[in-house]
């Protein structure tokens, strides 16, 4: 008997995955794939374009954290709006010799037609709902004015801000000893998208005295930030107030203003595709400083009083020089690094105007061993120097070609790091 698999419905991600048509190069007819899966090697990712393999490192868990990825919602701006208005402006009338609270709605499709259709709103029982204030959202335009993140496949614009603790920042006396930084930790997001949303507000009362005061009030509101002051907070503008009477015989008074309301806001929405393309989060970088430690191979140990750790390393043939017998010109050699910039001879010589620093009596002659030598930022190896030497002040580099692959020319930059006497 066949093994019936129960079916498994697709996920989102698999949903969304499916609806993106692969893209295919006009000049060399490959097919560049989905960019919403940045998994397969075939697609173009931001490390996969810069040709670094995606991995794990750049991928951090929000598991267990309190910090969630920062979204901001349409809704999220409708919601400021009533919560200025209720909290802020609070718009009121006098009627009957009381103060009355003037609500604000949304204007849902069925709401804002019955509004426009009979001039005013009435609730179930048929009855004027007066004062009121309602509003509906018209549009939403994107403005390239300010910024924007290039590409929404591969962002290259973030903001970030530091967490205050660090789970990575355990406390441990290695720590402590070495001077280890501790990791800061932060929240990435990307840039939002900065859009005006034009809203259309009527306010409805009984009076022109009552519409008066409406419209006072929320005019003196406009051109300020308008939302909570712990969420979000937008700028509103308000241009021009329409205003409508009519006392038509065997129907009721309409006295109504008509405005338009601009935000000037962002979104940040919560997609799949920004998850799948826009980093989150991260840590900088943490270090360990250690002391200066000199050795050549197969050494004994110099041993300080002040520093039990190794010193440096002395020749097989020496014998350890037990702490009393530690000068300060050993201390100083040992210390000495300084960094010449050489001059350019010829295609395999490059010199250097400083001689060598001495060793002190009971160290190692200074020799190659005591230098680094960069060309470009690159180690030369000793396998590929031909000789190093010192003649009346002025140090000489001779290179193997072939054994460093390459021969100078005048614009190269070498570098020599280490005992030089000046």
């Amino acid at each position: 008997m066949a093994n019936h698999r129960k079916p498994v419905p697709k996920s989102q991600k698999e949903i969304s995955n499916n609806q993106v048509e692969p893209y295919v190069d006009p000049e060399t007819g490959e097919t560049r794939g989905n960019p919403n899966q940045p998994q397969d090697y075939r697609q173009f990712t931001p490390n996969s374009q810069k040709g670094v393999p995606d991995g794990r490192s750049s991928k951090m868990s929000f598991k267990g954290d309190t910090v969630k990825p920062f979204t901001v919602n349409i809704q999220d701006v409708d919601e400021a709006i009533l919560y200025y208005f209720e909290n802020v402006i609070k718009p009121t009338v006098i009627q009957n010799g009381e103060r009355i609270a003037v609500p604000l709605v949304y204007g849902s499709p069925e709401r804002f037609k019955s509004m426009q259709k009979d001039g005013f709103y009435r609730d179930k029982k048929g009855k004027i709902m007066s004062p009121l204030i309602m509003f509906k959202r018209d549009s939403l335009e994107k403005n390239r004015n300010i910024t924007t993140k290039l590409d929404s496949n591969n962002p290259h614009l973030y903001t970030s801000w530091q967490k205050s603790y660090n789970p990575k920042n355990n406390y441990s006396n290695f720590s402590v000893l070495n001077n280890r930084v501790p990791t800061k930790q932060f929240i990435a997001n990307v840039i939002p998208d900065y859009v005006t949303i034009t809203y259309t507000f009527i306010v409805q009362t009984y009076y022109i005295e009552q519409l008066n005061k409406v419209v006072e009030a929320i005019n003196y509101a406009s051109d300020s930030y308008w939302g909570d002051p712990e969420r979000f907070k937008f700028k509103a503008k308000i241009d021009t107030f329409n205003t409508i009477t009519e006392l038509n015989q065997g129907q009721d008074r309409v006295v109504r203003s008509n405005f338009t309301l601009k935000i000037h806001g962002y979104i940040i929405p919560d997609i799949i595709q920004k998850d799948l393309n826009s980093v989150k989060k991260y840590n900088d970088k943490s270090k360990v400083v250690f002391s200066l430690e000199t050795f050549t191979s197969g050494a004994d140990f110099i041993e300080s009083t002040n520093n039990p750790g190794p010193l440096f390393i002395d020749s097989p043939s020496s014998p350890t020089l037990p702490p009393s017998q530690i000068s300060a010109e050993m201390l100083t050699y040992l210390n000495t690094n300084i960094q010449k910039l050489g001059s350019f001879t010829n295609s395999t010589t490059i010199t250097f105007a400083s001689g060598w620093l001495p060793a002190p009596l009971g160290l190692p002659a200074t020799s190659l061993s005591n230098f680094t030598l960069f060309c470009n930022g690159v180690l030369i190896e000793n396998a590929a120097i031909s000789t190093f030497t010192q003649i009346g002040g002025i140090t000489t580099l001779v290179i193997l070609p072939a054994e460093l692959g390459y021969s100078f020319i005048a614009s190269d930059e070498v570098i020599a790091i280490g005992k030089f006497s000046s």
